[in-house]
């Protein structure tokens, strides 16, 4: 996957930006085409995604949890019939 910069939905004054890069994990090695082919599609819904998220629900293991839930369902809906089994956080930094 590329790196992701989106700016999030921030209350106050001071914006918010996460930068996340990610792997992304197949079932089988032949649905890498497929998800390759469905890269545009894919980028758009984990960008849209991440511009209505809050800073504050990204905190702790269990906010990054529920980030993974949330693009993997992305990802397996932007790459079907390709099946995602995981998203593979190598960074995520939000400023």
């Amino acid at each position: 996957m590329p790196e992701i910069v989106a700016n999030m939905n921030a209350t106050g004054r001071r914006a918010a930006y996460i930068r996340l890069r990610s792997k992304l994990e197949l079932s089988k090695p032949e649905d890498v085409a497929a998800v390759q082919a469905a890269m545009p599609r894919l980028l758009d819904l984990y960008a849209t995604y991440l511009r209505e998220m809050r800073p504050e629900e990204l905190r702790g293991s269990a906010g990054t949890q529920r980030l993974r839930e949330e693009l993997i369902a992305r990802a397996s809906l932007a790459a079907a019939p390709a099946r995602v089994t995981d998203v593979l956080f190598t960074e995520i930094l939000l400023q």
